[in-house]
């Protein structure tokens, strides 16, 4: 690369990120009327038909919903399974959880990506871009939750993770696992209705769940809310996350580093974006001589 086109792609990077800073910070309006999903474990009867149907909408590998001994060991999300029910043996007997992205109104995944490739929709579904990343997997040490990952097994690896089927919502339609399940226990509206909802099921069953809706306050709410009979952490949810979002506790961080330091993976990223171009170029050329 010329030094000229060098200094060119070095002041797009400057730009892209400091626009990107101040969009996100736009993006990021506390009160948007973001979508998400309400999971009652009172009504999850363990089928594993959302797995399937969030395989079939993503092309990901089907998974064998008839095997009976996936449920004797908990199991993580992974690259090629955004969504997992895991059994739980707790004080009322056998619960059933699914398990996602969460979806966080401020989520420590993309305030963490420099290059936004990692972004809150305003719609509430956090997602993810290819053309945008460059590799760093900051998403993955960010969230509290441990759900980006890497498809560490592929010679052109990406990061996976839920999307709360944003593609569908955009179209009109609910995300797939909602509407695959046959037992009630998903729910897709905006956050605030979902909210009432859990609520009024608290209220009017107070013997039948426990005072509390996990994802209201966690890490400072999230589009996925849960119901559960028993607490949480007989789910294995993480009870230790607090209320204050995730990226409160980078600021003081983001502004005591050298700006060269922040700005390095968007200057990263341009160059790979020119050089991929610059390739691009040559192989075209070579294409019509």
């Amino acid at each position: 690369m010329e030094r000229r086109d060098f200094l060119k792609t070095l002041g797009a990077a400057s730009a892209s990120l400091l626009v990107g800073k101040s969009a996100l910070a736009k993006d990021a309006k506390p009160n948007e009327e973001f979508v998400g999903v309400l999971f009652d474990a009172t009504r999850c009867i363990g089928c594993r038909t959302c797995e399937m149907a969030c395989a079939e909408a993503h092309n990901l590998p089907l998974p064998d919903t008839d095997n009976e001994k996936i449920f004797e060991t908990e199991r993580k999300m992974s690259a090629h399974q955004w969504t997992v029910v895991n059994r739980y043996d707790t004080d009322v007997g056998q619960v059933f959880v699914k398990k996602q992205c969460m979806h966080c109104d401020e989520p420590a995944c993309a305030s963490g990506c420099l290059t936004k490739a990692m972004f809150k929709t305003k719609q509430g579904p956090v997602i993810w871009r290819s053309e945008k990343c460059m590799g760093c997997r900051f998403c993955m040490i960010n969230c509290p939750f441990d759900v980006p990952k890497f498809e560490y097994d592929s010679p052109n690896p990406k990061i996976q993770k839920c999307i709360m089927c944003y593609e569908r919502l955009q179209q009109g339609e609910i995300p797939a696992c909602v509407q695959a399940c046959p037992g009630g226990a998903l729910i897709f509206d905006t956050r605030r209705n979902l909210l009432e909802i859990a609520r009024k099921r608290i209220y009017d069953n107070h013997d039948k769940y426990v005072d509390h809706i996990y994802g209201e306050n966690e890490a400072g709410g999230s589009g996925w809310l849960y119901l559960s009979p028993v607490p949480f952490e007989q789910l294995g949810f993480r009870t230790d996350i607090g209320t204050t979002p995730y990226p409160e506790y980078s600021k003081g961080f983001l502004y005591s580093v050298p700006i060269i330091l922040t700005l390095w993976p968007g200057i990263l990223l341009a160059i790979s974006n020119a050089t991929k171009a610059n390739k691009e170029d040559i192989e075209r050329g070579a294409k019509y001589e």
